[in-house]
């Protein structure tokens, strides 16, 4: 091995620890703006194919870093060996991190194709790559670049026009200008020194993050949103921590009903709206009479209409069954107000895909109650406030419903999923979901910083409520109102905003994106048909 290769895996490496400390739980958010420093040196003199695999080693080391929580919930309730969970892991990272190497490839392409400038295209390149991943192959969004900002919400405020697009663009554009930079003041970091300050890179990177300050201390204020109608209502959230093993056991269905009941009286009776988790019934609520009318009586008992997670049964038309994870909405005289179907399904967790024809000898490597079907779209529902509530401010008489949407566990971390409920009408968001699966990890504290994203693009209060935990709120402009510890018993509310800002994202969404992919691909073409110029002497050796 070369000293210049050994330095290059050494560099990209560096890159690959430093980019799962910025994510939680570790939350060193600020590492994200330095962490592709060492990346970038180790890509100085290299061709596309050198790139790459730097780049997809720097790749699959962070990814692998970032979710290795995987492996919990593969062997604890997945019942997969260890050493095969290990093996599935690599595979998934492997697979993430091809997008780090298509990124390094790209890197040394554009800047071979324009020298000085080419540097200037490397954050829409990751953005363009971001955006694949939250589609390709069903879609797997976690840990986009952005989302390692969730705590510092000035500089996130930029969502609202760009998504979580817009900042891991202005993390990837900082981290080359300080590697430019600082190649240009300590050349052993590269094998030449560059001829000239690279002034105008470093000058944008100022400009865009100093511009993006001052607009998230702006919308912070309020003042851009100040005659927008608006009211509040109070939500409660119940997290019951039920062991993931006993959760369909028959023999603990009476006991998960009473924590759930006991947990959801604390609340109080002077609450708009009290939310259970993702498939909080350990039955199928439509199928199950008798335990219909306890919920039902729950529900009147409190005064408050419930939002709780439970499987719907339904057939084909050749009346084969098949089940889809609904969240249902319960009134307190036991109407069924509404049911919204989740769209989105987890690959390898509610169903196999290809399982007709691929994959048909896998089965699901979570344990659970069958295979899902998804739902049709984004149903929004609504309520009308406790007249009791303090917090609505408003007369009995005038009481209006309040629409709002729900998304369930994975769905989550789609941002142009959650957009279309803002699209749609929704003043307020929900998020119901079940993070047992994977134990004391990051997981829970990774999966709840993407739902600051979710309510800092749509500027839409979020109530989240967790088997396990992390349950909380989170306000319209992504401030955390509160955050409960993962594995206890806990019953909470608060008082949210709720009103229909329609940011410029939710009403348009991921343009910015599709621009950088548009950049991204003519640049493409242009440097696939160039003519290439002739070679000096090749000019004057021809004859005139």
């Amino acid at each position: 091995m070369t000293h210049s290769l050994a330095r290059s895996l050494v560099l990209a490496g560096a890159s690959g620890l430093f980019l799962p400390l910025s994510f939680p739980n570790s939350d060193l958010g600020f590492l994200a703006w330095i962490a592709l420093v060492p990346l970038h040196w180790a890509l100085d003199g290299k061709n596309k194919a050198q790139a790459f695999w730097i780049g997809w080693l720097s790749g699959t080391i962070a990814f692998t870093g970032m979710m290795a929580w995987v492996v919990t919930a593969m062997t604890t309730y997945g019942k997969v060996p260890l050493v095969v969970s290990y093996g599935i892991l690599l595979l998934l990272t492997g697979y993430l991190g091809l997008y780090v190497g298509l990124y390094a490839a790209g890197a040394a392409w554009f800047q071979s194709l324009i020298p000085r400038y080419g540097y200037f295209v490397f954050p829409c390149l990751w953005v363009t790559l971001e955006l694949i991943r939250t589609y390709a192959l069903s879609g797997m969004p976690w840990g986009l670049l952005g989302y390692s900002q969730y705590r510092h919400i000035e500089i996130i405020q930029i969502a609202d026009h760009m998504g979580v697009y817009g900042v891991s663009f202005l993390i990837v554009l900082v981290n080359v200008a300080l590697a430019e930079f600082l190649s240009w003041l300590m050349p052993y970091f590269r094998n030449f020194r560059p001829a000239r300050l690279p002034w105008e890179l470093a000058a944008m990177a100022i400009l865009l993050v100093t511009l993006s300050w001052q607009y998230g201390l702006a919308t912070l204020s309020d003042v851009p949103f100040s005659d927008v109608p608006r009211t509040s209502i109070t939500v409660g959230v119940v997290q019951p921590n039920i062991d993931q093993a006993v959760k369909w056991d028959t023999a603990y269905r009476e006991e998960t009903l009473a924590r759930f009941d006991r947990l959801t009286e604390k609340l109080g009776r002077a609450t708009d709206l009290v939310v259970w988790p993702e498939a909080a019934t350990p039955f199928v609520f439509e199928r199950e009479p008798g335990y219909q009318l306890q919920l039902i009586a729950l529900a009147n008992r409190v005064r408050s209409p419930i939002l709780f997670g439970s499987p719907a049964l339904r057939f084909y038309p050749d009346r084969r069954p098949y089940l889809m994870n609904s969240a249902y909405l319960l009134s307190p005289d036991g109407q069924v107000l509404g049911r919204y179907d989740k769209q989105h399904l987890v690959p390898f967790g509610e169903y196999i895909p290809f399982k007709s024809s691929l994959l048909f000898f896998l089965d699901k490597l979570v344990e659970g109650i069958g295979d899902f079907e998804a739902g049709t779209g984004p149903t929004v529902l609504a309520l009308t406030p406790n007249p009791k509530s303090a917090t609505t401010g408003t007369a009995a008489s005038t009481l209006r419903p309040i629409n709002f949407g729900v998304a369930i566990c994975y769905e989550v971390i789609f941002p142009n999923l959650v957009r279309q409920f803002a699209a749609n009408g929704a003043e307020f968001m929900v998020t119901l979901t079940n993070d047992a699966w994977f134990g004391p990890s990051a997981a829970a504290t990774q999966h709840f910083s993407m739902v600051v994203f979710r309510s800092v693009e749509n500027h839409l209060a979020f109530a989240r409520s967790a088997n396990t935990g992390i349950s909380g709120f989170i306000d319209p402009f992504g401030r955390i109102i509160e955050a409960t510890p993962i594995f206890t018993e806990q019953a909470t509310k608060a008082t949210i905003q709720v009103w229909r800002p329609h940011t410029f994202y939710s009403r348009y969404g991921d343009v910015f994106a599709y621009g950088c992919v548009i950049i991204c691909a003519l640049l493409f073409l242009f440097g696939m048909f160039r003519t290439k110029e002739p070679e000096p002497d090749a000019i004057a050796a021809t004859p005139v």
